[in-house]
């Protein structure tokens, strides 16, 4: 389930964003990106912040909110025009306490650019809901689902919402057939700008996996504005192509599952014809810290 919130300005970033153009007084470069005055975008990826309550609170020798503490004013100084966070926001439980924590890391964040997030599967919507309860943007009426579409100059960005279960094993994510046949008609009537999607699960054929993955890509084959597919889930960073969509696999910035994987965020820059993705590696395995992958949109 996508959110978006902004600490400052935040009643004008609503009505902003909803209507895809605008200025916003308080957000600087932001504001200069929503007139239209420049096309690229600029973000920051994120996911899998596995944000717990208590501070001290460690996995795997990783403190979850001495990472995002760390990654914060990384993210601020790149000067990005928003960031996004693929799920998997909360610990384990999504306790009330863990999003109150994960607000109080973001906030420094939150009070430049927009922040969006997608739930995953150790996220709760009420809980969520109460402490992150906006939900700006274009809101789609989906039952049971929460979707979000973000209207950029250039490009659209269309959050998905995976979560069906929280801590619950196999860890499995699912769309369903009314998020699925909404995308359908949404992505049929909106063909005018590339469609970058964003889902926490992974795409493969796991158990743990997004379960509707191979209907998805059924759906998406004659709709070739959409250009790439962004998760997290596994705690692997990496890339792969399927139908021609590109399937950028964030790495986690709370811990990882392996000692060969980074710990980190995503500095990205967003045109019509391509994405250039650099790694900011800053725990786990760093040795491919500023790596840059460039992709080039199929046509």
């Amino acid at each position: 389930m996508p959110y978006l919130y902004q600490t400052t300005g935040r009643r004008q970033f609503i009505k902003t964003i909803a209507g895809g153009v605008g200025a916003i007084a308080t957000m600087g470069v932001f504001s200069s990106f929503m007139k239209g005055e420049d096309k690229t975008l600029h973000l920051a990826f994120f996911s899998d912040t596995h944000i717990p309550a208590d501070k001290e609170n460690h996995y795997r020798g990783f403190y979850m909110v001495k990472n995002l503490k760390k990654i914060v004013p990384q993210v601020v100084k790149s000067e990005v025009h928003s960031a996004i966070i693929t799920g998997d926001l909360a610990r384990l439980e999504g306790k009330q306490e863990d999003y109150k924590m994960l607000k109080k890391l973001l906030d420094p964040l939150a009070g430049k650019i927009p922040v969006a997030m997608a739930l995953g599967n150790h996220d709760r919507r009420d809980h969520f809901l109460e402490v992150f309860p906006e939900s700006p943007g274009e809101k789609q009426d989906v039952k049971d689902k929460y979707i979000l579409v973000l209207e950029y100059p250039g490009v659209r960005f269309i959050i998905l919402d995976s979560l069906i279960y929280t801590n619950h094993s196999p860890a499995l994510g699912l769309l369903g057939i009314r998020q699925r046949e909404w995308l359908a008609e949404y992505l049929k009537a909106h063909t005018g700008k590339p469609v970058l999607l964003f889902v926490h699960h992974t795409l493969g054929e796991k158990d743990g996996d997004l379960q509707d993955a191979d209907r998805l890509f059924n759906m998406l084959q004659p709709h070739r504005h959409v250009k790439a597919i962004v998760y997290g889930h596994s705690h692997v960073y990496g890339y792969s192509v399927r139908d021609g969509i590109h399937l950028i696999n964030l790495p986690a910035t709370g811990y990882n599952f392996r000692d060969q994987d980074p710990v980190g965020w995503v500095e990205t820059t967003i045109t019509a014809e391509k994405g250039i993705f650099k790694l900011h590696a800053t725990a786990g395995d760093t040795q491919h810290d500023g790596a840059v992958k460039e992709l080039t949109w199929r046509t």
